[in-house]
């Protein structure tokens, strides 16, 4: 499949052109573009709320002399199923205030039939929250939905409350197994129906963080991201045409010879080169922020930030790339992209370097899972529960809130522009993803940061001490770039790989 580059007429009427800005989360796109580069801006919170429907499945039954009438439950009569139903919309009250990413619980719909679940599919929602206190095996595979892309999680009851029928009946009669061979087919439009691994007792802890897998995955298919100078793949030329086919990503390919426009207008207007030395001395004046290049290349990177903002409001996107970021940007752009694509990631967007579709899936997934900015970076052999992680595009930014110190320098290939050494927590908790090329086959590890050296390498860099069996890993060594976040989202992202086809293989 190829490409889709965009020409001057489309790059300034997208916008005017209706482009599905609410669909795809954006609707506060520009806003956020236009607004000046704040470093005290909470970080942005991007994606389409998670819509759920919240389902409570029961029936009632009338006693009956010399035998069984009734099912195991603590729901057996109109009253207690009333009861239920103002326990459940309470829990999901207290739900609610617990999710830190963009989701809409529903009205409880309650069901009593395979007509009552029929309805509730014609509502809007991406998930489905089974409640399945009694009933029929008909009536519970009624409630799940029709549609292959929408999902459903099950709750049932043990010690929460009254306890549930389904607590007892749930089998793989009713659901699939979840089985790497039933996971072949999955894909982005049919994620194989409801599994053992979708069904929940009692805690809303394991609710939430299915809702959280569910989000990354609903706003990671389909986003949108600019190349600039187009899309690549490293030792893997067929990752663009996976991405846009597998992962339904837009990838918009803006030129070179648009950006050299764009930077020149940059120039010639003085409000904009007075903007870009204004935030260049508020970032410098962040504390454990030092400057150790010229400080020209810094204020010349936040004159390519604003290009990048723009491109990205006009084209309704959260993501960017820069394919030839360590030669062909130079010239142009008198400086290199690294401290541009850290300032994006650090308020929220998506900025990656190289272009290499192999690991922005990952990466577009892992930062909607997370909610928090993610790090693109080299990979390097592993050694006696040791891997180092590096490269000169890193966000200061890791937890979404707190700025780790910085030391702005050279980009370490080219020895020119500016890039930043970030100093991230030693102790920390952080989780990588590493694709197999673009084999829809991806490793998931933990690992703890225990120090943030300085060898004649990419800037950022740290020594990172692998959580598991981490000789697994040594002949899955790549010479591939890996994706990192600060905590541990492993379940998460590996529920949401499984229910598109993705093989993923926790190492940790």
């Amino acid at each position: 499949m190829g490409g889709h580059t965009v020409n001057r007429r489309e790059f300034g009427g997208l916008s005017t052109l209706g482009l599905a800005g609410g669909l795809l989360g954006l609707g506060a796109a520009a806003t956020r573009a236009t607004a000046p580069w704040d470093p005290e801006r909470p970080l942005t919170r991007l994606g389409r709320p998670l819509r759920v429907q919240p389902v409570f499945m029961y029936t009632t039954y009338q006693r009956r002399d010399k035998t069984s009438w009734r099912s195991w439950s603590g729901i057996n009569t109109p009253e207690a199923a009333a009861d239920e139903a103002g326990r459940i919309t309470k829990e999901l009250a207290a739900l609610a205030t617990r999710l830190d990413f963009p989701a809409e619980i529903l009205p409880l719909a309650t069901i009593t039939s395979v007509e009552d679940a029929q309805k509730v599919h014609r509502t809007d929602y991406d998930v489905v929250l089974v409640y399945p206190a009694t009933g029929s095996g008909t009536v519970l595979q009624a409630c799940f939905p029709p549609k292959p892309d929408k999902d459903a999680i099950v709750f049932v009851r043990h010690r929460s409350g009254p306890i549930y029928y389904w607590y007892e009946a749930l089998s793989t009669r009713f659901l699939k197994k979840g089985t790497p061979q039933e996971r072949s087919g999955h894909s982005a439009a049919n994620h194989g129906g409801v599994t053992v691994h979708d069904a929940v007792v009692d805690d809303y802890a394991e609710v939430a963080w299915r809702l959280r897998a569910v989000f990354g995955l609903k706003n990671f298919i389909g986003q949108r991201i600019i190349a600039l100078g187009g899309p690549g793949g490293k030792y893997d030329g067929e990752a663009p045409t996976v991405a846009r086919e597998r992962y339904r990503l837009q990838i918009l390919d803006v030129s070179y010879d648009e950006l050299a426009k764009s930077l020149a207008a940059a120039r010639a207007d003085r409000a904009r080169l007075d903007q870009a030395n204004q935030w260049t001395d508020r970032y410098l004046a962040l504390p454990g922020t030092t400057l150790a290049t010229p400080r020209h290349f810094v204020a010349n990177a936040f004159l390519l930030y604003g290009v990048f903002k723009e491109w990205m409001e006009r084209l309704e996107a959260v993501a960017l790339t820069v394919h030839g970021c360590m030669g062909r940007i130079l010239p142009v752009a008198e400086t290199t992209p690294c401290m541009t694509l850290s300032w994006l990631n650090d308020e929220g967007l998506l900025g990656f370097c190289e272009s290499d579709f192999v690991i922005i899936p990952a990466g577009i997934l892992l930062r909607f899972i997370a909610g928090r900015p993610v790090f693109l970076h080299n990979s390097t052999f592993p050694h006696q529960r040791m891997v180092t992680c590096a490269h000169c595009s890193a966000p200061r930014r890791m937890d979404g809130a707190k700025y780790e110190p910085v030391r702005v320098m050279t980009h370490y290939e080219s020895d020119f522009g500016a890039a930043p050494k970030v100093e991230m927590a030693v102790g920390q908790t952080v989780t990588f993803i590493d694709p197999e090329y673009s084999t829809a086959r991806w490793l998931g590890f933990k690992g703890t940061i225990r120090a943030n050296p300085c060898h004649e390498i990419c800037r950022t860099q740290q020594d990172v001490e692998i959580e598991g069996d981490w000789q697994r890993l040594v002949p899955e060594a790549r010479d591939s770039h890996w994706m990192m976040a600060y905590g541990d989202w492993l379940k998460e992202v590996g529920y949401a790989a499984w229910k598109i086809g993705i093989q993923w293989e926790p190492l940790s």
